[in-house]
């Protein structure tokens, strides 16, 4: 079934169940209120005419109403179980028609000094990570940017074992969908949570609780309690002596553990409203039949004998809501009847010494499979897309055919293409004839294969080398650099990252835009007659027809490619693909009665130009 069907097919059947639930805790709600007040009628029955049978029927009303009150409480979190689903589907669905708004665009990963991840649009709005992500935690959220940004070229292993998970995950629809329903509608911070832990972890806190003697002299001043409390029942003995009894309990309690649970409950009460939430994610991935290397992997971390994740945070559940139900009224009652503060006391350091040096090793896997899931769902999402052949060679190898962008979807112009290594391509073409676009292409398919996720080809054979672009280059005003000088960082950047690494594929838009154009010229030549002595391979998009002379000079390294604009004498709406930041904008535009755009790459020189044509129609249209 296509993504679109079964996304719509769930909401359908998620929303009539949502909807039969809720008629029944309208009901419900009736039924209670029928039995409390009958209920009430009985004991007062009871109290008027002494009757027994009276008193029984109110017993009977009483449990039924904690009976119905049961079921409306599963019904109500059966309803929002469901609610949480449904949304999940929808965002699902509306992702399928475009809109991403669902979704974390990831901004605050947007560094304009990486290699390459500002120049290909992987952060920001409508970008590569906005179109993945799915993180219900900020940890599986910053785990995502890395892959997508990692500069690191991955060994070949590495990335098979990424994509055998990947495509047993996105397999598993209902266990990704109850994953991200986790969520609900935000995202769990786990930096807050680690902070807390850390605090816990670093707490100065009394062993006392935890010695064997004081747990021996805790249950048994329990038993002496009841057992004076029995005496003074039905034995001969006086009723002070279980109430002093009592008394020292709730002293001693107070004196030797009350501020050490006051610092507790400061430390850790702020990761309760998303505890449950971690016990549920952590259940679904331990219970989740995953065959994969890194599937197993990521179970193993959180199930081990005795390191058991799920019973470490049931525990940690536990004692936090022991520590949310103490009150004023509550607390010297239990601790007369059972030491409650002392055992809370006693589970917690427990809890630490057994649990607390593994939490940050079972939320990091914990964020991995958070990550994992929403490159499992973008590759269900994407059907159409393929997984590249990686190829284990020492050089760089990238062969595509029917290659396109998947910001523009199935109706994108498809190019074949080839790179050798050490080989250089000059890429011209006339304004918004895709020469961008094609580019950003390349580098955003390959940043794809090398995270284990499908690429947007008919086939794509690479091998692994190291990525560096710069397309997007930015003055910095507030510093003092300049456009030019900015351009002239980027270079020097882009070179001293070539001399680190092996091989290195260079995909530049337009060298040295800010100086004229003999200057440019000149220096663009300096840069790449330069750079090819370095072990890099590169994709030049130009303006500047001159610089595709190289080929001349340089036939067995430089290749001329070009997006060529053709003249017809019909009257059209143009569709053109431009880059901005965060994406690819299709847009209609009247362009004129001449200028066809194809998006087709082709060797040689592109002979046609429109900048001036079309500012002509502009400028006609303006002044009219």
């Amino acid at each position: 079934m296509y993504p679109k069907e079964l996304y719509s097919g769930r909401i359908t059947v998620l929303t009539e169940e949502i909807r039969q639930l809720n008629k029944h805790n309208r009901l419900v709600v009736v039924l209670e209120l029928s039995a409390i007040g009958l209920a009430i009628g009985c004991v007062v029955a009871y109290t008027m005419w002494s009757n027994v049978a009276a008193l029984v029927v109110a017993l009977l009303f009483i449990a039924a109403y904690v009976a119905i009150r049961w079921r409306d409480s599963r019904n109500s979190r059966m309803a929002e179980e469901k609610e949480n689903l449904r949304n999940v589907y929808q965002k699902e669905l509306n992702y399928l028609d475009g809109d991403f708004s669902g979704f974390a665009s990831g901004e605050q990963y947007i560094n304009p000094r990486h290699a390459f991840t500002l120049d290909l649009d992987i952060f920001g709005s409508q970008s590569l990570f906005h179109r993945i992500n799915r993180t219900v935690t900020t940890g599986g959220s910053d785990f995502l940017a890395k892959e997508l940004a990692e500069t690191r070229v991955r060994t070949i292993d590495e990335i098979e074992a990424r994509r055998e998970v990947i495509r047993e995950l996105s397999e598993k629809e209902p266990l990704r969908t109850a994953f991200m329903a986790q969520g609900r509608g935000r995202q769990i911070n786990t930096a807050d949570i680690l902070e807390a832990l850390h605090a816990v972890q670093q707490m100065q806190v009394s062993r006392l609780a935890a010695h064997r003697l004081t747990h021996i002299a805790a249950v048994g001043s329990v038993i002496v309690f009841y057992g004076l409390l029995a005496g003074a029942i039905f034995g001969p003995l006086s009723g002070a002596l279980p109430m002093l009894w009592v008394l020292l309990q709730i002293l001693a309690v107070y004196l030797l553990f009350g501020r050490t649970l006051k610092r507790v409950n400061q430390s850790i009460n702020i990761i309760l409203p998303r505890l449950s939430n971690y016990v549920n994610m952590i259940m679904l991935i331990v219970t989740a039949d995953l065959k994969s290397r890194v599937g197993c992997d990521i179970i193993s971390q959180l199930s081990a004998d005795k390191q058991d994740a799920l019973k470490s945070f049931r525990l940690l559940k536990g004692i936090i809501n022991a520590l949310d139900q103490r009150n004023e009224i509550w607390v010297p009652i239990s601790n007369a009847l059972y030491l409650a503060d002392y055992f809370i006391v006693r589970r917690f350091l427990l809890w630490q010494d057994r649990y607390m040096g593994h939490i940050g090793e079972w939320i990091a896997a914990v964020s991995h499979f958070d990550a994992l899931v929403s490159m499992a769902t973008f590759r269900y999402n994407e059907p159409a897309a393929t997984d590249a052949e990686l190829v284990d060679v020492d050089e760089v190898v990238f062969e595509a055919r029917g290659l396109y962008h998947p910001f523009l979807g199935q109706k994108a112009v498809r190019n074949d293409f080839t790179i050798a290594d050490r080989h250089y391509y000059i890429v011209t073409g006339a304004n918004m004839a895709g020469k961008s676009t094609f580019l950003r292409s390349i580098g955003i398919n390959y940043v794809l294969a090398t995270c284990g996720m499908p690429v947007f080809a008919d086939s794509l054979r690479v091998s692994l080398f190291s990525l560096f672009s710069s397309m997007r280059t930015t003055d910095d005003l507030a510093h003092g650099i300049s456009y030019f000088n900015a351009e002239l960082l980027r270079l020097q950047q882009l070179i001293e990252t070539c001399r680190q690494n092996r091989h290195t594929l260079i995909i530049l838009d337009e060298i040295l835009k800010g100086t004229n154009s003999l200057d440019k010229l000149n220096g663009s030549r300096l840069f790449l007659q330069s750079v090819a002595s370095l072990p890099v391979t590169g994709i030049i998009a130009t303006h500047d027809l001159e610089l595709s002379k190289m080929q001349q000079q340089y036939p067995a390294r430089f290749h001329n490619y070009c997006f060529e604009i053709t003249n017809e004498r019909e009257k059209s709406d143009a569709c053109i693909c431009s880059s901005e930041r965060g994406g690819i904008r299709r847009s209609q535009i009247q362009l004129s009665d001449e200028i066809t755009y194809t998006y087709r790459l082709t060797e040689g020189v592109a002979r046609n130009q429109n900048a001036t044509h079309l500012l002509k129609n502009i400028l006609k249209s303006a002044l009219r």
